[in-house]
């Protein structure tokens, strides 16, 4: 049994179990985060956190891609992904209670691999790909791609993943522990599922504790962390280049940095 809700860039799906799946839905844009996204992303993420029936969140991409991470077209045109006080997509600057799982297909690249470094667990096909790209387009990731991910795998790879913009495959995620399991192609929301399904069967009380304890346990608690970080990038995503950026990608050209 099911039971479904949707909007225009969001999914969300009631499974047995006490299961919650939310979909990105913007398969023509590649999942990419647009300020209505975020904002339908947010009402979803809330909705699992004020359900007592709902024991753990799935949180995937629709059309075998998760998310291309921000829409940067729209965001040349001023229209930003992030929420005052919830961060990118509404979800990377807020403490979720419930257990969410990434299940990752295709591209998880940008504010897409920052989606899912802020769930707890990933599954991902075997072809997916992580990517920190933001250094390409002028600009950094600073909803979780500085803070997390060197948290989940070793600093030297996570700063040469920044430094670089290089995508990561999601085999190579594997072996440095960034991804739970590995599945077939088109088999990560089934793998998700069925981890899901293994915690969700666990008592309501436990698993709740457990992760609080877990992320409190940390020297600096993510949210912290990412407030920490923002004198450092406000002005890079204010700067010129940010723009120039952004204007590159949408023009399909190189950009010409200026350092400002």
């Amino acid at each position: 049994m099911t039971e479904a809700m949707d909007t225009q860039a969001v999914r969300t799906e009631e499974r047995d179990g006490g299961i919650c799946v939310i979909t990105i839905d913007r398969p023509g844009a590649r999942n990419a985060i647009d300020g209505a996204t975020a904002r339908a992303l947010a009402a979803a993420i809330d909705n699992l956190e004020a359900r007592d029936d709902l024991v753990v969140g799935i949180l995937t991409g629709a059309g075998g891609v998760f998310s291309a991470g921000m829409d940067l077209k729209a965001f040349a045109k001023g229209d930003i992904p992030v929420i005052e006080g919830r961060g990118f997509g509404g979800i990377t600057r807020i403490d979720i209670e419930t257990p969410l799982i990434a299940a990752v297909e295709g591209y998880a690249l940008g504010g897409g691999t920052e989606l899912a470094l802020a769930c707890d667990m990933i599954v991902a096909a075997r072809d997916a790909t992580f990517g920190q790209t933001e250094v390409h387009y002028g600009i950094v990731p600073p909803e979780g791609g500085m803070v997390r991910l060197p948290e989940r795998i070793p600093r030297n790879i996570a700063l040469e993943l920044l430094l670089t913009g290089v995508p990561l495959p999601a085999a190579r995620a594997e072996q440095l522990g960034l991804v739970n399991h590995l599945t077939e192609p088109g088999e990560a929301l089934t793998q998700a599922l069925e981890l899901a399904h293994r915690i969700a069967r666990n008592a309501p009380l436990a698993i709740t504790a457990v992760k609080r304890v877990v992320n409190e346990r940390t020297a600096f608690r993510d949210t912290d962390a990412l407030r920490e970080q923002d004198p450092y990038v406000t002005p890079v995503l204010a700067s010129m280049d940010a723009k120039e950026g952004a204007r590159a990608f949408a023009e399909k050209r190189s950009p010409h940095w200026q350092g400002r």
